[in-house]
């Protein structure tokens, strides 16, 4: 079993007379693959220290330059939300700038191998999880938002449904942002890379698997078009999804109102007959 520690508190949230409390606990888990010891926030709704029963886990990415606390220290909705859908929410810490796949120019970053292998093990080992596909379900935000798609359709296997918040989920038009080059190499030399690592150029991988899909963008986010483009690509393929595009902009007052509706859209995939 993985050598871990945690650090527990409790979050607790008031909205008028009602209460929701959550422990959020952070863990270090260690990745074979890399190396090192990594960090990761868990979120266990109150129930779970008042019942024996098996819970639902959504992975919820960071965003590029962020870190595992991202989500309850600037969105600590996810707290709330974790209690009332009775769900087990993971934070990794997926570095800086890894995109959240495996680089094949470093090999120091597996964050792929990291996230939809090791660490989903070490969940699995360690709390009450569904164990299987039909628990499991990935979302993040910006670079996190192509973590999560690029994950999902690489390991279906793996989380049966998925989600993006402003997703970078084409690499191509941003070839001089983000560290992305030091990852995968300069477009003119690796432009298969580009391709290659794109989640817009994934979508055959998860043709004829039932994944349901939930993708969030703003209309003012410099991310808008290439997430226009991909609910294009996969109506052309007819893949069923629910696309949501609002007034907003690339920052965190966009994604603290779409967590809530990724949340539902999960928790009803996990209640689904």
């Amino acid at each position: 079993m993985a050598n871990f520690f945690f650090t527990q508190f409790t979050v607790l949230f008031f909205s008028g007379l009602s209460a929701f409390s959550a422990s959020v606990d952070t863990v270090e888990v260690h990745s074979s693959s890399m190396d090192i010891k990594l960090k990761t926030v868990v979120i266990l709704p109150e129930s779970y220290d008042h019942s024996s029963e098996k819970f639902p886990v959504v992975y919820l990415l960071h965003g590029y330059s962020g870190n595992h606390g991202n989500w309850v220290n600037k969105a600590p909705v996810v707290t709330q939300l974790a209690d009332e859908h009775e769900t087990i929410i993971i934070c990794p810490d997926g570095g800086f700038s890894s995109w959240y796949f495996d680089s094949p120019l470093d090999s120091s970053f597996r964050y792929e191998t990291f996230v939809a292998k090791e660490l989903v093990d070490f969940v699995d080992k360690n709390f009450r999880t569904i164990p299987e596909k039909a628990g499991r379900a990935i979302t993040g935000l910006s670079m996190g938002g192509h973590g999560a798609l690029f994950l999902a359709f690489n390991h279906p296997e793996t989380f049966g449904c998925a989600g993006s918040m402003s997703g970078g989920v084409d690499l191509r038009p941003f070839p001089n942002n983000w560290d992305i080059s030091k990852r995968i190499g300069v477009i003119e030399k690796h432009p298969e890379n580009w391709e290659k690592y794109s989640v817009i150029s994934q979508i055959a991988k998860i043709e004829g698997k039932s994944m349901p899909l939930i993708i969030d963008c703003g209309v003012d986010d410099f991310f808008f078009l290439v997430n226009q483009q991909l609910h294009v690509e996969l109506l052309n393929k007819k893949i069923p999804h629910d696309f949501i595009a609002r007034p907003g902009k690339h920052n965190w007052e966009y994604w603290s109102n779409a967590i809530p509706y990724q949340m539902l859209f999960f928790n009803n995939f996990f209640n689904r007959k």
